[in-house]
């Protein structure tokens, strides 16, 4: 590797590895980098700030964690250093190209994401594209698989954690939270125990959460509600249920609105969740058997009970409809609980033929459209499978919206710099484009 810089006592650098960024903002910036010193290798953590006497200012040279630093890369080196052990701390100053620096403040601006989107459909190549979203796919499906880690750990078992991975998948992205702290408020034992029932369970679902209580029904249809009698049956089992086993229900007024037109109510959703384990859909093991996306989807295939199909709420009559989970909505229980589970599950158990299948699975799986998705088609990103709008969704939420342009290959892109920019002066160091440098 050719010389990279060198330090103010004369030492000429090379980077070998940057190290392990330090992600949690305390302690060196770069943990066990590996650098060349006048040919001779050093292998420790490497600090990056604005001014070397910001070494002193932040009382790094009283602190014992900066003690194993082999250097720190400023970008005005205005004084010398010494740690803790009053040892002297390599120095190497460094100036950020011209055009490296006016991109980043392009990228730190409000104007930052439109002009790197633009920037992605102009002059990222197509094997770029392909590759980074790929990789943030896996990465996707890798933060995935610690949340039904993290599921299996805090509820017992996997079959608990797949029941609420599948849970969370009705709250249809903004009752996530909700349905996940729905689950956890019942009991498995006390489902397991009534699963036999369906109306029990209906009774159980719905009374748990918050919504058999007459203020959660809109006004105009309590009167209509209460001479059905349906809710007054539902509502009389659930308080017989929460008595004997001890439940508090959740706030029935807490639920956010969801879905299109009238039924943008969570009640159909517990519904069909009641009617899930009444039909034994949401064993891990039965799923685990299957072999293709259709024998998944038709695995999870539900519809209301008899009530529901006339009605989207308590009171509130609708035409008859047997108002089953539709295609779009199996799409996304596969999407985000079956793969995510089969990848888990196969990294658990040492089968990799799960965590193959699961990526098979979402290369079958049709696309996501939403608006994530439709926004990076304007940018010219074909959104053709599961595996594409799961990528989006990581990279607009993990990368463009955090701001963490400086770790994401389409904002490398625009550092390089094709295109003509004006008006930006040269900038001081940040410790992650110390990294993308090197």
């Amino acid at each position: 590797m050719a010389e990279n810089g060198r330090t103010t006592d004369g030492k000429d650098v090379e980077v070998i590895d940057a190290g392990l960024y330090n992600r949690q903002g305390r302690d060196p910036d770069f943990f066990n980098a590996k650098l060349k010193l006048n040919g001779v290798l050093w292998v420790g953590n490497v600090v990056v700030a604005e001014n070397a006497s910001d070494w002193y200012q932040h009382g790094m040279d009283k602190d014992n964690a900066y003690d194993n630093v082999i250097l720190v890369v400023v970008g005005t080196a205005d004084t010398d250093i010494f740690n803790s052990k009053e040892q002297p701390v390599n120095v190497m100053p460094m100036e950020v190209p011209q055009n490296v620096a006016k991109r980043y403040l392009i990228l730190a601006s409000d104007q930052g994401q439109a002009v790197c989107h633009q920037n992605v459909k102009e002059h990222c190549t197509r094997l770029t594209t392909r590759s980074w979203l790929s990789a943030i796919q896996t990465e996707r499906m890798e933060w995935q698989c610690n949340e039904v880690r993290r599921r299996a750990k805090e509820f017992g078992n996997w079959d608990a954690a797949y029941f609420v991975t599948i849970v969370r998948t009705f709250g249809l992205g903004v009752n996530g939270d909700m349905m996940e702290k729905w689950a956890k408020s019942l009991p498995m034992s006390v489902t397991d125990h009534h699963s036999d029932d369906l109306f029990q369970l209906e009774a159980l679902f719905l009374g748990q959460a918050g919504l058999l209580e007459l203020e959660t029904i809109p006004e105009q249809f309590q009167h209509d509600a209460l001479n059905e009698g349906y809710f007054a049956k539902l509502r009389n089992e659930y308080l017989y249920l929460a008595h004997k086993y001890s439940l508090l229900p959740l706030d029935g007024k807490q639920w956010k609105p969801m879905g299109k037109g009238c039924n943008r109510t969570p009640h159909l959703a517990f519904v069909f969740l009641a009617n899930m384990c009444y039909q034994r859909k949401t064993s891990l093991q039965d799923m685990l058997k299957c072999e293709s996306m259709k024998e998944v989807q038709n695995l999870l295939k539900v519809s209301v009970t008899p009530y529901w199909q006339t009605h989207y709420h308590f009171g509130a009559v609708s035409g008859t409809s047997t108002k089953q989970l539709s295609t779009e909505r199996l799409n996304m229980i596969v999407i985000n609980a079956v793969i995510p589970m089969l990848f888990a599950y196969g990294r658990e158990m040492s089968k990799e033929a799960y965590c193959d299948q699961a990526f098979d699975f979402i290369e079958q799986c049709k696309a996501e459209k939403n608006a994530i998705t439709k926004h990076w088609e304007q940018y010219g990103i074909k959104n053709e499978t599961a595996g594409d709008s799961q990528a989006l969704i990581q990279l607009q939420r993990e990368y463009c919206d955090k701001r963490k342009c400086l770790r994401c290959r389409f904002g490398y892109e625009y550092l390089r710099g094709r295109t003509k920019i004006e008006g930006y002066r040269n900038m001081v160091i940040e410790p992650d484009l110390f990294a993308e440098l090197y």
